[in-house]
C-alpha cells in the first residue's frame, strides 16, 4: 500500500458467528500495519450481535476509529445496527465490486461481512478494497452530504463535502424526527413492527443468501469421496473464497461445518425416485446448501425439502442451450412454480457465434424476468470453451443488460471447463455491477482454484474429487481421463 497504514485506526467487532473470521481479519490488518481496536466478542460463545455492532459504530462516530469492520453470520443485522448510530454509513458487501462501490460512491465508513457467505480469502480482498478506495468525486461527496443531513429533492444542495453542512444541527442518537411528522393513524403495535422487520430481514436473506449454486456436470463428475476422506483440503477451497462445493449422493459422511457450503447434485438421466429421496434426506441431515436436479425432478425434491433451509435448484436449456427463449422461460417458470429457487440457464451459443446478439439478449432476458418475478437467482452459462474472447465479452454484456445475477463459465458437457484467462475476461466484462463470476468445470487442484480466485472468480464450481485427493496425499495419479458426465 502506498499510504501510511500505521496512522489508520480500524475498529473490528463480531458476534459468535463471525468470531473466527474477525480474528483472521484482525491478524490481516495488523500484518499490514493498521492500528486495530478489537471491540469483541473475544470467544465463540453465543452473544448478541447488536452489542458489538454498536460498539464499533460508536467508536467510528466519535472519531476514535477511522473505519470499522463488523462480522456476523449474514452481515445484515450488524449493518442495520451500525446504521442507527449518527455519522455511520455501514455497507454490507459480498464482493470486491460492492466494497469498491460502497467507498467510492457512498463513502461508507463501516464494512459488514457475513461469515456464512464469504470465505476468508475473499473477505480479505473485500477488506483491502474497502480500506484503500477513496470517495473523491464531487458528485458523490455531495450525495454523501445529503445522506448525512437528510437532504431530499426539495433541498438538493446537500453541501459538497463528506461532512455535515455548516450550521446544520448535529444529529443526536435520540433525535428521530419521524415520530413528529408521521401521518395520523400511523401508530402500529410493537409486535406488528417486529413482524414486519422479520419479513424484511427474511427477504434480504433470500436475496443475499441465494448466492451461486454450482450444478456443472464436469465438476460433479469428480465428486466421489472428497469431503469425507480429505476434509482439510475442502476447507482450503472454502478459505480461498469458494462458498459452495459440489457433492454427489452416496459419497458418505463429512464434517458438518462443511455442509452449508455444499450443493447436493444429481443430474443423471437415470436418477430414480428412491435416489432423489435419499439425496434429499442426506441434504437435510447434513444441512446442505441446495439440491440441484433436472426440471422433471424439482417438484419431488422441493416437496422433500419443505420446512428446511435447503434450497431446490434446477437447470434450463441444459446442457445445449439450443431451445427458444419462450421455451426456456416456460421451463424456468415451471421449475420455480415447482419449488426451484435458483436457475442455471445455458445461452444460445449458435446465435452468439452467428452475431445475433439481440437474440442472445432476449434469450437471457426471458429467463431473468421469470426469475425476478419468482424471486429466484439466475445464472447464465456461457460454455466458454466454444467461444472466442469477443464472443465471451458480448455474452457477458448481454447477461449484464438482461440483469442476470451471475455469469458462469461452462456446463461440463462442452470441450473444456474454466480457465483463468476466461474468468479474468468475464470479471472485467461485468465489473462495476453486482454480478458475480462463477468458474466451473476443470478446476482439478488447489493451485487451479487459487488461480481462478486471483483471476476474479467470486464463486467456484469445485468438487475436489478422487484425483485431487490422491494428489494431496502424494499418491500416484493415473494419466487417463477422469471426466465423467452428469
Amino acid at each position: 500500500m502506498t499510504e501510511n497504514t500505521a496512522s489508520r485506526r480500524i475498529a473490528v467487532g463480531a458476534d459468535h458467528g463471525g468470531f473466527e473470521l474477525k480474528e483472521k481479519i484482525k491478524a490481516h490488518l495488523q500484518g499490514q500495519g493498521y492500528q486495530v481496536h478489537d471491540c469483541g466478542t473475544h470467544a465463540a460463545d453465543a452473544v448478541d450481535y447488536p452489542v458489538f455492532a454498536r460498539a464499533v459504530a460508536e467508536r467510528v462516530s466519535r472519531g476514535e476509529a477511522d473505519q470499522g469492520i463488523l462480522v456476523d453470520g449474514a452481515g445484515i443485522g450488524s449493518c442495520m445496527t451500525a446504521n442507527k448510530v449518527p455519522g455511520v454509513r455501514a455497507a454490507m458487501c459480498y464482493y470486491t465490486s460492492s466494497a469498491n462501490n460502497a467507498r467510492e460512491h457512498n463513502d461508507a465508513n463501516v464494512l459488514t461481512l457475513g461469515a456464512g457467505f464469504v470465505g476468508p480469502n475473499l473477505a480479505m480482498q473485500i477488506v483491502d478494497v474497502f480500506l484503500t478506495t477513496q470517495c473523491t468525486a464531487e458528485r458523490h461527496l455531495r450525495r454523501v452530504s445529503m445522506i448525512e443531513t437528510g437532504a431530499g429533492p426539495a433541498d438538493p444542495s446537500g453541501g459538497l463535502s463528506g461532512g455535515p453542512i455548516p450550521g446544520a444541527p448535529t444529529p443526536q442518537a435520540h433525535a428521530c424526527q419521524c415520530q413528529e411528522n408521521k401521518m395520523p393513524g400511523a401508530d402500529m403495535p410493537e409486535s406488528i413492527q417486529e413482524q414486519d422487520l422479520q419479513r424484511i430481514v427474511q427477504r434480504i436473506m433470500d436475496l443475499a443468501g441465494g448466492a451461486d449454486l454450482g450444478c456443472t456436470t464436469l465438476a460433479c463428475g469428480f465428486c466421489k469421496t472428497c469431503a469425507q476422506t480429505n476434509p482439510e483440503l475442502v476447507r482450503q477451497f472454502l478459505e480461498l473464497g469458494a462458498d459452495r462445493i459440489v457433492h454427489q449422493p452416496g459419497a458418505g459422511d463429512m464434517p458438518r461445518e462443511l455442509a452449508a457450503s455444499i450443493d447436493h447434485t444429481l443430474l443423471k438421466p437415470d436418477a430414480t425416485t428412491d435416489q432423489l429421496i435419499s439425496m434429499c434426506d442426506e441434504a437435510k441431515d447434513y444441512g446442505f446448501a441446495s439440491v440441484c436436479v433436472n426440471p422433471v425432478n424439482v417438484k419431488l425434491v422441493a416437496g422433500q425439502l419443505t420446512g428446511t433451509d435447503v434450497k431446490a435448484c434446477s437447470v434450463v436449456g441444459f446442457p445445449l442451450g439450443a431451445t427458444t427463449p419462450e421455451i426456456k422461460a416456460m421451463e424456468a417458470r415451471r421449475a420455480i412454480r415447482d419449488g426451484a429457487r435458483e436457475i442455471d440457464m445455458v445461452i444460445n451459443v449458435g446465435a452468439l457465434k452467428s452475431g445475433n446478439d439481440d437474440l442472445v439478449y432476449r434469450d437471457i432476458r426471458a429467463v431473468t424476468e421469470v426469475c425476478m418475478d419468482g424471486r429466484s437467482i439466475c445464472k447464465v452459462i456461457l460454455e466458454t470453451a466454444l467461444l472466442n474472447d469477443d464472443e465471451k465479452v458480448r455474452a457477458c454484456k448481454a447477461a449484464k443488460r438482461a440483469r442476470a445475477d451471475f455469469v458462469k463459465t461452462s456446463t461440463g458437457f462442452g470441450p473444456g471447463g474454466a480457465t483463468a484467462e476466461d474468468v479474468a475476461l468475464m470479471s472485467q466484462a461485468v465489473s462495476g455491477t453486482r454480478m458475480g463470476v462463477k468458474a466451473s468445470g476443470g478446476i482439478r487442484d488447489l493451485e487451479g482454484a487459487k488461480e481462478m480466485i486471483h483471476a476474479g472468480a467470486t464463486r467456484l464450481g469445485v468438487s475436489a474429487g478422487v484425483k485431487i485427493v490422491k494428489e494431496a496425499k502424494g499418491m500416484t495419479v493415473s494419466q487417463g481421463s477422469t471426466k465423467e458426465k452428469y
